[in-house]
């Protein structure tokens, strides 16, 4: 019977000493994992609308998430681990270790994230617009977080690192609604000056792409060797730029043939001495 007393006791002790405060911890434990989650869960809800609000492209909403999905869970995993007397401190060490081993390793893959991040967030230029960005010029296809797909006009498919894009200047002919129209016309010193001028600026009345405001220009603009030049500048929508350039200049040479325009062009006087003379 003392043997069953000593016994009993033996097993009190064990449960006081480690089988409560076990439980307890363990308890502790999953009560700070769940109401963690239910925290975090809550956070990425809130998060995820102020995103949506803010107007940012899906796809950095849905990476930025994730990303601080991951952060915030990670932090509630290792307050769980505390609360079962794991040493944590050991562990965020390790994984900043981790974390710095894999960022020197991944440099170059970081900096084209974050230019990523910065072209989604800032948007200089959005899908379908017309750009011009690290020697590449073409039609933006998509954005992505590493890299973005434009499309030349000969239509050949070019994947660009984010890094190079925003890293560079960038030309963005599809921002604006309207756009000038920069042409030099020239004709022979002997042609009748006013005349071409108010055929220019009759072709330009005559076009109704060409908008009023701002008025287009037509002005001299240089006494060159050869020709005088005009200067064309009318201001014209966007879409509509290179087809009004290309049907002016067209124009302009037939409407110049007819009224008598003469428009110069590179010529090479040869003359041949025969010996003797």
């Amino acid at each position: 019977m003392g043997d069953t007393m000593l016994d009993t006791e033996q097993m009190t002790a064990l449960i006081e000493t480690y089988l409560i405060p076990w439980g307890i911890n363990i308890a502790m434990a999953i009560l700070v994992f769940v109401i963690g989650r239910w925290v975090v869960k809550a956070l990425m809800a809130l998060f995820g609308k102020l995103m949506e609000r803010a107007n940012y492209d899906n796809m950095l909403v849905d990476f930025a998430k994730s990303i601080l999905n991951a952060v915030l869970m990670l932090f509630v995993i290792v307050a769980s681990l505390d609360q079962l007397g794991v040493d944590t401190t050991s562990l965020v060490a390790l994984l900043g270790a981790a974390g710095l081993a894999i960022g020197l390793s991944m440099k170059d893959s970081l900096s084209n994230f974050a230019a990523g991040v910065m072209l989604l967030m800032f948007r200089p230029f959005k899908t379908g617009d017309y750009v011009e960005a690290a020697g590449t010029a073409g039609s933006v296809k998509s954005i992505g977080i590493f890299t973005s797909t434009i499309m030349t006009p000969d239509n050949k498919m070019t994947i660009v690192p984010n890094g190079a894009i925003y890293g560079s200047n960038i030309t963005n002919y599809s921002a604006m609604e309207t756009r000038r129209v920069d042409m030099v016309v020239g004709i022979s010193y002997g042609s009748d000056l006013l005349k071409a001028k108010q055929i220019l600026e009759a072709l330009t009345k005559e076009d109704e792409r060409i908008l009023t405001e701002p008025a287009p220009v037509v002005a001299v603009s240089e006494l060159a060797d050869s020709s005088v030049n005009f200067v064309v500048r009318p201001w014209v929508k966007s879409p509509d730029f290179w087809a009004v350039k290309w049907d002016f200049t067209e124009k302009v040479k037939l409407r110049f043939d007819a009224e008598g325009i003469e428009i110069p062009f590179p010529q090479m006087d040869v003359h041949v001495h025969k010996e003797g003379e």
